[in-house]
């Protein structure tokens, strides 16, 4: 069974528009690693069509882009890409798959079926995948800024404390911090 693991750009006051963040070279190259490590990508609807509109096109060279972001959109085309939606069930863009039913065995059972782990990007289903307990770890990119308005992480609460123990924090030359965390397990003994 593969990790769920939830990435995003955070500011350092929670914000999570993604126009927030720094967008560079390093940035991208931090991203592309993580998609590197995953098997899969997983988004909720809102997040899919925001990235359909833009990544497609950039991969197929339509748009002038550095190579940081056309390595990017490269990859993403070839990464299979799976869309939890109640609203939506065509899903065009290469390799991409509808999760639909129960939420929570939907995604369990892409959990099961990816070794490599399971790439979390969107902020509004990982506060459902939280109140589910199916996310294991959480990388985030916290960039030097505050921004004084939302979208912010967890907007929707949580039922109770997550506690995490910290992996790494890796400084980037931007000033960004990459902080991975992973789910403390209470053990009883």
């Amino acid at each position: 069974m593969g990790l769920l693991t939830f990435s995003l750009n955070v500011t350092l006051d929670g914000c999570v528009d993604h126009r927030e963040g720094i967008a560079d070279d390093e940035t991208h190259a931090f991203f592309t690693r993580l998609m590197d490590e995953a098997g899969a990508m997983l988004w909720g609807r809102v997040t899919y069509e925001m990235m359909e509109s833009y990544w497609p096109t950039v991969a197929r060279g339509e748009l002038e882009a550095p190579a940081a972001i056309r390595e990017w959109a490269t990859k993403l085309e070839a990464k299979p890409k799976y869309v939890v939606s109640s609203t939506r069930a065509n899903f065009p863009w290469t390799r991409s798959h509808h999760i639909a039913g129960d939420l929570r065995t939907g995604v369990q059972t892409l959990k099961d079926a990816t070794p490599a782990g399971v790439l979390l990007g969107s902020g509004k289903l990982a506060t459902e995948l939280d109140r589910l307990d199916l996310i294991d770890e959480y990388k985030f990119l916290v960039h030097p800024r505050i921004v004084g308005h939302g979208p912010t992480l967890y907007q929707g609460g949580l039922p109770s404390t997550r506690r995490l123990e910290l992996v790494s924090a890796t400084p980037l030359g931007n000033g960004a911090v990459a902080m991975h965390y992973r789910r403390a397990r209470l053990t009883t003994g």
